[in-house]
């Protein structure tokens, strides 16, 4: 008796996290694009995380993808980013990123990060780092 309604309880714990981790998914993807994000680079294809990224004004917000935060995992403000390098994944990296991903290596004030996402997000995150409002100091971006 007492394991039947353990079971049922964790079934129902199961399906209460999976109908939350939906719900944010789905809240994130609207009006967000598919980025990866590594914040420790040790040579190695280890270390990316899938998520979603939006633009917040001057700030660029990427919320990880499997998280219960509400908030964003990682920011970067504009006037603090630079693009350090940009490469093709390797072989090992692809399998965590969006199809077609580009990584850029980038340095900021919160320490160097890459991010990797597809060609057309890429366009897009180029474009906003360079269109600074006038009179800003922003690095050369490409």
């Amino acid at each position: 008796m007492w394991s039947t309604a353990l079971v049922g309880l964790v079934v129902l714990a199961g399906a209460v996290v999976v109908l939350f981790a939906a719900r944010r998914l789905r809240q994130l993807r609207a009006g967000g694009i598919d980025v990866a994000l590594r914040v420790h680079q040790d040579g190695r294809a280890r270390g990316w995380h899938l998520g979603i990224a939006r633009y917040r004004g001057e700030e660029f917000v990427w919320y990880r993808a499997l998280g219960l935060g509400s908030g964003p995992n990682w920011v970067l403000d504009r006037s603090n980013v630079e693009i350090v390098g940009r490469r093709s994944p390797s072989n090992a990296e692809t399998y965590t990123m969006p199809v077609r991903s580009m990584v850029l290596h980038l340095s900021c004030r919160g320490g160097d990060v890459e991010v990797a996402m597809g060609p057309d997000a890429l366009t897009g995150f180029l474009s906003w780092l360079e269109s600074a409002p006038p009179g800003a100091s922003v690095p050369w971006a490409s």
